[in-house]
């Protein structure tokens, strides 16, 4: 393993093949936060919690409490991914002929 270097320290011909060279002073004085950059991004980024999924355009379905027999809910959920979705499926067939 190599030793870690401050970027003042690398000389620039070890930077040749670097799709992304140190910082000069100027441009990290040039900078600005990306709250100020890009104030429409920075507001979104603070609603939203890391790994939650943004709204939706035009909300189709509702969340429910359904009670399912252990069995049937085991036997759709070893179809794999996609188990609610047919579920609904089912659902909505049965809905069609009452």
């Amino acid at each position: 393993m190599t030793k870690r270097r401050k970027p003042e320290q690398i000389s620039t011909t070890d930077w040749e093949d670097v799709d992304s060279p140190p910082l000069t002073s100027r441009e990290l004085a040039e900078m600005k936060p990306v709250r100020d950059a890009f104030p429409e991004l920075a507001e979104y980024a603070a609603r939203r919690k890391r790994g939650q999924r943004g709204r939706q355009k035009a909300p189709t379905k509702r969340p429910v409490t359904l009670r399912i027999d252990r069995d049937v809910l085991a036997s759709y959920k070893a179809t794999g991914p996609g188990w609610q979705t047919r579920i609904n499926e089912v659902l909505r067939r049965g809905a069609k002929s009452l």
